[in-house]
């Protein structure tokens, strides 16, 4: 918009650290502007006190009641209404304290064994069917939901926002962002972060106000703004260069006012954060369907022994005198009551323990990943932090990773290596010593001290011209601070040139509306600015025209040299030279562009200039009118030289993405930068490499052509449209994705993916608050997904294969015993109860725990092994029915051995000991050394604490039952204890001891042999890793001389700077970059071609 006066300039976008600049308003000026009802002089006019709307979003200032009105109000429920406008407070957690208990149970009961566990709950509280008492039931399943109840709840308060807390100015009251709403007039402080959508606001009479009404209804679109602000009569178009966004942050500036437009979700920032999404790992999917699976089993055995139970009843049951229990039923109801009598009996199949079980793993691992300190950044003392104890094992199956750029895999830090002047390059030598400029930037470094003594000659005019275009050619704002210059630009870029110019002695001082003032080695020059010609990513340069103190009129430019050297004049010198410079440097992957310049006749400018002003007004296709001008003096230029940046990448990111491109995963790029700036660190990051095709393209058959690359970079991406890629694979591909980033555009993929994973770096902590697990460098991703991450899924699927065999190895015992007992369902209550707790929960949990196959190093060294996790080889439909078959199998011999034992027995008392009880106490012992020794061999680390854990159970086991079976605990419980003696009467006898070592030694002789058979003939991938395979292979380097060249990053990154800002005197603040499509007509470019795209 067009002022009268120049505003309070500038906030930064999302993602870019776009400094503010303010007027000197004092309190005294401002207060009377802010307080309501101001009183006015006589004969004022005061202007209406709202602005209207076609479409009825409007504002006024300054009062609450108006947003209230039911003009503004919404249907929310049946006849409930509520503002349209929200208020400021937004949540990034789930639940709160109505909805936590309700929307808790309800996650919870989606998993189908709970569900299974309240139906069984039911039937045991009917007295005819049931086989167990019904607290069996009820208390493990209270404690099972109260357990994850709480670690949900605790979770879920590490998501809660923190902004609720931060104070700032309203009203001349401190105020917390959740107080804030439509229409308030807010002060902003240095440094503070920007509350909500905020219209900045200056003025230049204490007595006005400004009265604003917006066009649009909130809407996700980051780079568009369109509204009207009323101000003294008159009216002013609005856009984006008018507004601070929320997550923001001011700079550059002691303090500044606005007016909140958007609040809360309805700011541009919500509007692209999505909904906090419920995750859940493919493993707990699986294992609903395996519930549902064990459940039909469970539906066909136990109908199977309720018909049984018919039949048997009526050929033997109802003739047998001494078995008449006084009811008169027939066969077919006892059958339909036995029916459901051993769906209680046979519950074991699913325990409930196996999801505590499950939860206490998750709460290791995490805690694991949290301890370890090769994910502890020093620098920032910043330790890993898993955020969810519910995704571990999902780490280990990532097939996608979507990263951010900038400030994921970059340290958004920018340095100037190298450059080329008059056809001289100045390349790598000795440390350059800048004690002789007062004004250097002392982090700064060069390495050619050739260059400096060129400049500090002052006999150079190729090396002055060079460094003064640095210095004045740009859109910087500086802040002069305890002394010190501080540069805020538009770019990384931009303040590298900047500094740069800075220490070559030609330093930039200050700048107003028509002003530039630097200072030439030892004299201070101001000169007029006539032109701002602005960068933008179709003309991929930017002009100044200047006057300089003798009267002489010069433009000079900077850009791309795939667009400057179109507009060189033909007795330009050096293009050749310079060409060869820029095609090393891109082989450097340094970020280049060209420098130029053309002197200006006062006539030429004139006319010039009058186009000019004409363009700048017209009110239609204002930028391509503003750009065919531009053209027109961007001609027959001068070529000075050329530049190269390297954009710093964090450590260690060329090797992970490397290793993680080894382990598979697919790793795709998802950017708001152009498509050069992102092919550049696609090769810096060995995300491409010259081995591969490049493809260019727009709206191409994205899923299924993308999905077939190695890597994709998407570029000119919003945080909506990031989302919706990741949203794209998930679905069509059915795959297992992962998101990076770091800022709060990033918050919506980090949603939307199976993990999301924040970077607390330079952008705040939105990303890390809405994240899975955190951390504060991209090289730990690969310690995350290779080392945590493999080795959660190998011990989670470990377990749940164990699980599910010595649960069906114990409960099918019971089924082969029915046939035996007549369908009696006639069980030990006490077994049942302490198989799981006592002697066999602890070996399993600590193998799902502490388990390794191979340790940290080569599991690093060797991305390969990540694959079974990608194909989910080891936990499937396959394993869980070799579980189901070997849990027969066992079940079956622990039966049937010890059946047969006691067939025709007599013991050393002459004595035949065959007694239930005693046949009991024998297949009882038979499993517990059997599923005790059938984890030891399934265990890969052994450590001291999981051999106590297999002999402390087995020993808990012999402990208990001969308590059970002791007179004195027959004499406190008469009728619960009955065997006094059992089992020591039964353990004397050596012939049964046989026949526990001949059961245990058969049940588990055919794991055994299987297990070597894998080993010597069908070894896995761990099993090939082992010293005899260990050859380390020297990678090629990531960059190689004579590779095709990628360069002028600089002038494709470099976003629109602060020009029409500064000539104007408006607001200064980034113009963000305009939306790309994802690729349409996909074309392949040979690498000649591409070498100038």
């Amino acid at each position: 918009m067009s002022r009268q006066r120049a505003d309070s300039q500038g906030s930064m976008g999302p993602d870019d650290e776009v400094m503010p600049y303010s007027d000197d308003e004092t309190d005294d000026e401002l207060e009377p502007s802010f307080e309501g009802e101001a009183e006015e002089p006589p004969g004022v006019e005061h202007p209406p006190v709202e602005a209207r709307s076609e479409i009825g979003w409007r504002v006024k200032a300054n009062d609450r009641p108006y947003h209230h009105l039911p003009e503004f109000q919404k249907k929310v429920f049946l006849c409930f209404k509520k503002s349209r406008y929200s208020g400021n407070a937004i949540k990034t957690y789930k639940y709160n304290v109505f909805t936590f208990l309700p929307l808790n149970l309800y996650e919870q009961f989606k998993r189908a064994a709970n569900l299974y566990f309240l139906a069984l709950l039911i039937l045991q509280i009917i007295p005819d069917i049931s086989t167990l008492p019904w607290y069996t039931t009820l208390i493990p399943l209270v404690v099972v939901l109260a357990i994850t109840a709480i670690k949900d709840l605790v979770d879920d308060l590490r998501l809660m926002t923190l902004y609720l807390n931060v104070p700032l100015c309203f009203r001349f009251q401190e105020s917390k962002w959740m107080d804030i709403q439509v229409g308030d007039v807010v002060r902003l402080k240095k440094n503070d972060f920007i509350p909500a959508d905020i219209l900045l606001l200056s003025s230049s009479n204490p007595n006005s106000l400004c009265y604003v009404e917006t066009c649009e209804e909130p809407n996700n679109r980051l780079d568009k703004f369109t509204g009207t602000m009323r101000w003294q009569g008159e009216q002013y178009p609005l856009d984006l260069d008018n507004m601070l966004l929320r997550g923001c942050k001011i700079r550059n500036t002691e303090e500044c006012h606005g007016l909140v437009i958007f609040a809360g979700a309805d700011t541009k920032i919500m509007r692209n954060g999505g909904k906090t999404r419920f995750k859940r790992t493919k493993i707990d999917e699986l294992m609903n369907y395996m519930v549902y699976t064990i459940f039909v089993l469970l539906l066909l055995v136990s109908a199977g022994l309720g018909i049984g139970t018919s039949f048997w009843y009526q050929d033997i049951g109802s003739k047998s005198w001494y078995l008449y229990d006084g009811k008169n039923q027939d066969a077919t109801y006892r059958g339909f009551l036995s029916f459901w009598g051993y769906i209680i009996v046979l519950n074991t199949m699913v325990p409930i323990s196996l999801y505590v079980s499950v939860e206490v793993i998750r709460l290791g691992q995490s805690k694991f990943i949290n301890w370890d300190l090769q994910m502890y950044f020093a620098d920032k003392d910043t330790p890993a932090k898993a955020r969810t104890t519910t995704l571990n094992e999902q780490l280990g199956q990532i097939e996608y990773i979507f990263s951010d750029k900038t400030g994921t895999l970059t340290q958004n830090i920018m340095q100037f290596k190298k450059c080329t002047i008059a056809g001289h390059s100045y390349v790598l030598a000795v440390p350059v010593d800048w004690g002789w400029n007062r004004y250097a930037d002392r982090k700064f470094q060069f390495m050619d001290n050739a260059l400096v003594a060129r400049v500090r000659s002052k006999k150079d005019k190729d090396a002055s011209e060079f460094f003064k275009l640095l210095s004045l050619c740009h859109t910087v704002m500086v802040e002069h601070k305890d002394g010190d210059l501080v540069y805020q630009a538009a770019s990384p870029d931009e303040g590298a040139l900047v500094t740069a110019a800075r220490n070559f002695g030609y330093v930039f001082l200050s700048r107003t509306q028509d002003t530039i003032t630097i200072k030439e080695m030892d004299h201070e020059t101001t000169y007029k600015m006539l032109a701002l010609l602005d960068f933008n990513s179709d003309r991929k340069r930017m002009s100044i025209i200047l006057k300089f103190p003798d009267g002489r009129i010069r433009l000079y430019c900077k850009g791309a040299d795939t667009v400057i050297y179109e507009r060189l004049a033909p007795n330009s010198k050096h293009k050749e030279t310079t060409q060869t410079a820029l095609d090393i440097f891109a082989n450097e992957t340094l970020r280049t562009l060209c420098l130029c310049y053309k002197d200006i006749s006062a006539e030429e400018y004139e006319a010039w200039s009058r186009k000019h002003k004409e363009a700048q007004v017209t009110m239609v296709n204002r930028e391509s009118a503003l750009d065919q001008v531009y053209e027109e003096i961007e001609k027959n230029l001068m070529l000075i030289g050329a530049t190269a940046i390297e954009d710093k990448l964090q450590d260690g990111v060329p090797e992970t993405i490397a290793k993680l491109a080894k382990a598979d995963i697919k790793i795709w790029v998802l950017t708001g930068d152009k498509k050069e700036t992102a092919e550049n660190i696609g090769y810096s990051c060995s995300l491409l490499t010259d081995d591969m095709k490049i493809h260019y393209g727009e709206d191409i058959d994205f899923v299924n052509m993308a999905c077939e690359c190695e890597a994709v970079i998407c570029c000119r991406v919003t945080p909506k449209q990031k989302a919706n890629v990741v949203s794209l694979v998930k679905k069509y591909k059915k795959a297992v994705t992962l998101s990076i980033g770091d800022g709060a555009n990033d918050v919506n993929m980090i949603k939307t993916a199976d993990i999301g994973v924040g970077i607390s770096g330079q952008e705040g902590m939105q990303a890390v608050m809405s994240s899975d697990y955190a951390f504060a460098q991209f090289r730990y991703l690969q310690r995350l997904l290779l080392v945590h991450g493999r080795w959660s899924y190998i011990r989670m699927c470990k377990f749940l294969r164990y699980f599910f065999f010595k649960n069906f190895a114990f409960t099918l015992v019971h089924f082969w015993y029915s046939f035996f007992s007549g369908y009696s369902s006639q069980v030990s209550n006490w077994f049942i109860t302490l198989y799981n707790l006592c002697y066999s929960s602890l070996p399993v949990l600590l193998v799902g725990l502490l388990d390794q196959d191979l340790n940290d190093k080569l599991s690093l060294k060797f991305p390969k092994l990540y694959l079974p996790g990608q194909q989910g080889s080891l936990f499937n439909y396959k394993n869980f029915f070799v579980s189901l078959f070997h849990g027969i199998f066992v079940s079956l011999i622990i039966f049937f051995i010890p059946y047969g034992a006691f067939l025709q027995t007599m013991g050393q008392d002459g004595e035949a000991p065959s007694d239930y009880q005693s046949f009991a106490v024998v297949t009882a012992t038979s499993l517990i050394f059997t599923v005790n020794l059938q984890i030891s061999l399934d265990t890969s680390f052994w450590t001291f604490v999981n051999c106590f854990a297999v002999l402390g159970s087995i020993a808990i086991y012999f402990g208990i039952m001969f308590d059970f079976h002791s007179g004195g605990i027959h004499v406190i419980f008469p009728s619960v204890f009955t065997f006094t003696g059992v089992a020591s009467n039964a353990l004397r006898q050596p012939y049964l001891w046989l026949t526990i070592i001949l059961t245990v030694g058969i049940s588990l002789l055919p794991v055994i042999c299987i297990q070597f058979l894998h080993k010597t003939i069908w070894p896995s991938v761990g099993d090939k890793v082992s010293p005899g395979h260990l050859q380390r292979k020297k990678a090629p380097p990531a960059f190689e001389r004579g590779r095709r060249s990628r360069r002028s990053a600089y002038a494709f990154s470099h976003s629109r700077g602060y020009a029409d800002l500064i000539s104007s005197g408006r607001s200064i603040r980034r113009r963000p970059q305009a939306r790309g499509g994802l690729q349409d007509n996909i074309r392949e470019v040979p690498h000649r071609e591409a070498e100038n795209v």
